[in-house]
């Protein structure tokens, strides 16, 4: 009777051994999906701030375009409204881009801007590394993202020679004569929101 209690025992090691071995096979490969998690996480991080500092980059050159434009007693309605702008100078928008891509270890490429939206794709500089799923060492992160340029303001009709407009239920009045005065200007921020895209 004990032989064959022993002999039972020293059936159940290798099983044992299998199950712990597929245990472990279980746990390397939910290792290496939480790797690649990260690396996607990290990805769409990066391709958001590019993508943000790019659509900020064309909200400052429609600001300048607005501000030249009341100085110059031009169409400044049209900067406001967000058609004054024939062409960005989209390498301006995405040397933005590019560097914060960078920032979060990733770089930028294409990156795509108007005066409405920046679109931007990044790839991770890191891969996910060596792990129990074959194939994986080269691949990295990647992921895009769409920052919206979208004007805040209505304009104010009326007969007076000021600048007239509200944004967000804010009003502003500009007197052109007093543009060296910046208590009296509103911010980049004032006139156009940037966002992600959903």
């Amino acid at each position: 009777m004990r032989n064959r209690l022993r002999g039972d025992a020293g059936q159940a090691f290798p099983i044992y051994i299998t199950v712990v071995a597929g245990l472990l096979f279980l746990a390397f490969a939910y290792f290496a999906v939480g790797q690649a998690a990260a690396i996607r996480n990290g990805a769409q991080t990066a391709a958001d701030a590019a993508a943000l500092a790019a659509a900020q980059d064309v909200r400052d050159q429609m600001y300048d375009g607005f501000l030249d434009a009341v100085e110059a007693e031009d169409a400044w309605e049209d900067w406001l409204g967000g058609s004054g702008l024939t062409g960005v100078d989209e390498g301006a928008a995405c040397a933005q881009a590019a560097d914060f891509a960078a920032r979060n270890n990733s770089s930028a490429n294409p990156c795509q801007c108007s005066e409405e939206e920046c679109t931007v794709a990044v790839r991770t500089d890191s891969s996910i590394g060596k792990t129990i799923v074959p194939g994986t060492e080269s691949t990295r992160g990647e992921a895009d993202a769409t920052a919206v340029v979208e004007p805040r303001c209505r304009i104010e009709t009326g007969d007076t020679d000021s600048i007239e407009f509200s944004c967000d239920g804010e009003d502003w009045i500009i007197d052109p004569d007093d543009l060296d005065d910046p208590d009296v200007l509103p911010e980049a921020a004032d006139l156009f929101s940037v966002y992600l895209s959903e």
